[in-house]
């Protein structure tokens, strides 16, 4: 729906919507912010799934003056109302709400699709968007098996869409400029990267089925997954600790770093991957690794490794969440938006620090002010002014790193990769997990 000028004026110049400019990003002058304002139309996007992460999303795209949220999607009747009464408060107009996705993508003025549903939900709207010509920012991680990522790449490709990962830090500024310095040779050949998340999340007990609330469309919730009785420790963020809707730690927030070290490295696919660990710390329904260590091995000569900490969450170096790289001169440690470098012996050669607080820890909105840079960029690429920071390619890979240390991890062994397409090879147990079953009638086809 085209505006004029007037009434695009008019919708951005109340006080919710003035003071939301404040979070534009850097970079956005007043200039710039003036041509946004006389455009005549802007990009219409939809959000789907609202607990969390959706919400705050929705907010930072309803805070860009060339963005319009037009419909904000969830099961949970209570969080559309919530996220549409503040999607209206940023942008001066009420989002239209619905419960399915899918009517977002039968309006023609959408143009594109933002995902914070559970996992089991990611790859499944994704295409579905795609099909129906819409552009998809997707939140990490892509796919619930490498088979979805797989199908994720080819759909963007068939039918012409873009696709971002929101693995924001390939847009935060001081890590796009510590993994050029990397490259640059600032340590020398970096040979070996070390990640980690760490937190103390407490037990989820054991559920029992329960009736299902009033509030909630469970069965749309379970969408594209094969169906189970409702559990009272399920919804809305326990989900993640069941391997039939979630992907453990590993996928949840180690798809952050796994991201960064193989971008620093300049790698994809290994040719061998391990993982130890286990469910140490409580005795509950939890299934996936609270303790877990996945490594990862290259011919290029280089090795990632990442520790996951669910329930223990004392920091290394002073972070929640981070990594490292161990080179020929020294290393450099990515903290937040910050960096270090050190030579062999201790001593700062390099250090940028972050002027944004981040709470790694936090599980919907850790690091607002820079996440809009990361969306700004999706925007921009949909104009046609920038590149995908984070393509679906990429997103792809990365993804599929935390999902062989699953595998190996289920497996209880150390598979071999091919470094071509990042298939198992000669390991027919561990090859089972490449897919996953869905209900009938909710088969992904490209």
């Amino acid at each position: 729906m085209k505006r004029s000028r007037r009434e695009f004026i008019r919708s951005v110049s109340g006080g919710a919507a003035a003071a939301a400019f404040v979070g534009l990003g850097p970079g956005f002058t007043a200039r710039g912010r003036a041509q946004v304002a006389g455009a005549n139309d802007r990009i219409h996007v939809a959000v789907m799934g609202l607990n969390g992460r959706g919400h705050s999303l929705a907010g930072t795209f309803g805070k860009q003056p060339d963005c319009r949220v037009a419909w904000v999607c969830d099961v949970d009747r209570r969080a559309i109302e919530k996220t549409a009464a503040a999607v209206a408060g940023i942008q001066g107009n009420a989002p239209k709400t619905t419960n399915d996705f899918r009517r977002c993508l039968e309006d023609p003025e959408v143009q594109a699709l933002v995902v914070a549903a559970p996992d089991h939900w990611h790859a499944p709207a994704t295409l579905l968007a795609c099909k129906a010509g819409k552009d998809v920012y997707l939140e990490k991680p892509c796919s619930h098996s490498p088979a979805e990522g797989e199908m994720l790449v080819a759909a963007a490709s068939k039918y012409g869409r873009k696709v971002q990962l929101g693995t924001q830090r390939r847009s935060w500024p001081n890590v796009v400029e510590a993994v050029k310095e990397l490259r640059g040779g600032i340590i020398g050949r970096p040979y070996f990267a070390k990640g980690w998340y760490t937190n103390n999340r407490k037990s989820i007990g054991f559920g029992k089925e329960a009736p299902v609330p009033d509030w909630l469309d469970y069965e749309l919730w379970q969408g594209p997954a094969p169906r189970r009785p409702f559990r009272d420790n399920l919804v809305h963020y326990n989900w993640h600790w069941f391997w039939h809707w979630g992907t453990g730690e590993a996928l949840n927030n180690g798809t952050h770093m796994l991201d960064l070290m193989r971008w620093g490295l300049g790698v994809e696919y290994p040719v061998r991957v391990g993982s130890s660990g286990g469910r140490f710390h409580f005795v509950d329904d939890w299934e996936p690794p609270d303790t877990q260590v996945i490594t990862l091995d290259y011919a290029e000569k280089v090795s990632i490794a990442w520790e996951g900490r669910s329930c223990s969450g004392r920091t290394i170096d002073g972070s929640g969440a981070g990594a490292i790289f161990h080179g020929e001169n020294g290393s450099l440690l990515v903290d937040g938006n910050g960096y270090l470098v050190q030579d062999l012996d201790e001593k700062v050669v390099r250090e940028v620090k972050s002027a944004t607080d981040i709470d790694p820890r936090n599980p919907t909105n850790p690091a607002d002010s820079l996440d809009v840079v990361h969306v700004r960029n999706f925007l921009d690429s949909i104009r046609g002014t920038a590149s995908l920071n984070a393509d679906i390619h990429g997103g792809h890979v990365s993804t599929l790193l935390c999902q062989l240390g699953n595998i190996a991890f289920r497996t209880g062994r150390s598979i071999n990769i091919d470094r071509a397409t990042g298939h198992v090879v000669g390991d027919p147990e561990a090859a089972k997990y490449w897919e996953r079953e869905y209900e009938k009638g909710w088969e992904m086809v490209l």
